[in-house]
C-alpha cells in the first residue's frame, strides 16, 4: 500500500477509495478530487448505503486535534469537502462544508453507528477553517472564521476510538465530482482543554 507524507502530520497516510485525482503542493496543500457520485452515508430508512468517496486517512492512538482551512469547489448539491473520523465500516463520522439544496455552502455532520444521522449546522461564506478533536473516549468538531476562535459543532462517541484513523475526503454524491483543497493542515498530538470554547 502506497503511502503519503504530509508536513505537520506525524504519521503517514493512505487512500480508503482512490480518488479521481490528488495533489500535494510544495507548501503542504492537499487538493482531492472525487469521483462522479462517491459519498459516504448509510441512509437510515434504508435508501442509501454508499461507502465509495475518497478519503486519505492516518492513525492515531492518543488524543489530537487535525485542523485545516478547508475550500471547496461546489457544484453540485451535496458537493463537499469533508474531515474524516474513522474507526471501522459501521463507525466513522464527517465533517463538512457542503452544498445545500438551496445552493448555500453550509457545515454539516454526519456520525454512523450502523446508520447515519444527518444534521445542518449553519450556512457560511467562504472558505472556513475545521476542526476534529479526538479526545480519551470520544470527538469533538469546532469551526473558525480564523483558525484561532473555535465554535463547537458536535460532540459524540463511535465504538473504541483506540483504534481511530483521521483524515481528508472529498465527495459528490449528485454531481460529477468535486475539488476540494486543504490549506495550512496541522496535527497537535494533545487533548483539547475546553470543550465548549474549543480551547
Amino acid at each position: 500500500m502506497d503511502t503519503i507524507h504530509i508536513p505537520n502530520i506525524p504519521h503517514p497516510l493512505h487512500w480508503l477509495n482512490q480518488p479521481e485525482s490528488w495533489d500535494l503542493s510544495p507548501e503542504g496543500q492537499l487538493t482531492i478530487t472525487s469521483p462522479a457520485k462517491a459519498d459516504w452515508f448509510i441512509d437510515p430508512q434504508g435508501a442509501v448505503d454508499v461507502s465509495n468517496a475518497p478519503v486519505l486517512l492516518f492513525p492515531t492512538s492518543g488524543p489530537g486535534l487535525l485542523s485545516a482551512q478547508v475550500l471547496v469547489k461546489h457544484v453540485a448539491t451535496y458537493d463537499a469537502g469533508v474531515l474524516m473520523v474513522y474507526e471501522s465500516p459501521l463507525a466513522w463520522a464527517k465533517f463538512c462544508l457542503e452544498l445545500s439544496p438551496q445552493g448555500l455552502a453550509t457545515i454539516v455532520t454526519v456520525v454512523t453507528k450502523g446508520v447515519s444521522d444527518d444534521c445542518n449546522a449553519f450556512a457560511v461564506d467562504g472558505p472556513v477553517y475545521m476542526r476534529v478533536a479526538k479526545l480519551e473516549q470520544a470527538y469533538a468538531f469546532h469551526v473558525s472564521q480564523d483558525g484561532s476562535r473555535w465554535n463547537l459543532i458536535r460532540y459524540f462517541k463511535l465504538e473504541d476510538n483506540k483504534n481511530a484513523q483521521l483524515g481528508f475526503e472529498a465527495q459528490s454524491p449528485t454531481g460529477n465530482g468535486c475539488t476540494t483543497s486543504f490549506r495550512e493542515i496541522r496535527f497537535e498530538p494533545r487533548l483539547l482543554t475546553e470543550l465548549r470554547s474549543g480551547e
